[in-house]
């Protein structure tokens, strides 16, 4: 039996929208289990320079609502990799205009001589569903 393949995205997920549904639909044709990582609010303000819209609980119980997530979890604090060491997937999607954490992403991988592959997924109408415009 082949091993079920585990895909991974991470987000603020601020305000759920079609553009997230979809991006989690693309992640999701990847593998056959797709693990949300959601960010703290903590996290989310530091990277944004603002507090999210929604708290976290808030916004994990809203992506857990979508029939694709199989699994939602917050991330930590510290360490943004740490939940990749736990959780272990098989790819890491990214959105396309994902930024935050994606630097040093391959090499956290490389030195931990981890099998995962990154893919970049494509835009749904980022003009209407970009999150900075909502």
């Amino acid at each position: 039996m082949d091993k079920v393949k585990k895909v991974m995205v991470f987000g603020t997920f601020d305000k759920l929208h079609k553009g997230h549904v979809d991006f989690f639909k693309q992640a999701k044709k990847h593998g056959q289990y797709l693990l949300v990582v959601v960010g703290l609010d903590e996290t989310v303000t530091v990277v944004k320079g603002r507090p999210p819209r929604t708290d976290q609980l808030s916004r994990l119980r809203e992506v857990a609502s979508v029939p694709e997530v199989d699994f939602v979890r917050l991330g930590y604090r510290h360490d943004p990799y740490q939940v990749i060491s736990e959780e272990r997937p098989d790819i890491i999607a990214l959105g396309y205009d994902q930024q935050s954490f994606t630097d040093d992403l391959k090499s956290f991988i490389e030195d931990k001589e981890l099998p995962i592959s990154i893919v970049r997924l494509k835009p749904f109408k980022p003009e209407r569903y970009k999150s900075s415009l909502i």
